[in-house]
């Protein structure tokens, strides 16, 4: 009966070595491919490039701000250029005094 059990035991005990040492296998080879892909990163001239495209388009972005701001303004300005103007035209001037 022991050996009867022992034997059933045996080819499961086999397949599952064979299971861990597989995945070990992948887990090795998964971390060595992720080490690869952040050694392969950009370059020192690619890192400068993507610095100065971030900046130029910052700037870029700004000055469409600027731009955006500036169209508001005009036409705001003559509204209220036409207000004060008005208010102006309203107030009456001090009768002159006779000597």
């Amino acid at each position: 009966m022991v050996k009867n059990i022992l034997l059933i035991l045996q080819p499961n005990f086999k397949i599952s070595i064979k299971q861990n040492t597989m995945k070990k296998v992948f887990t090795i080879l998964a971390a060595a491919s992720m080490l690869a892909v952040v050694a392969c990163g950009p370059s020192a001239a690619e890192k400068k490039k993507a610095e100065d495209k971030r900046i130029q388009d910052s700037i870029e972005s700004a000055q469409r701000a600027q731009d955006s701001i500036n169209a508001m303004m005009a036409t705001m300005a003559p509204a209220d250029s036409t207000k004060h103007d008005s208010a102006a035209a309203t107030a009456t001037p001090a009768p002159a005094e006779k000597k």
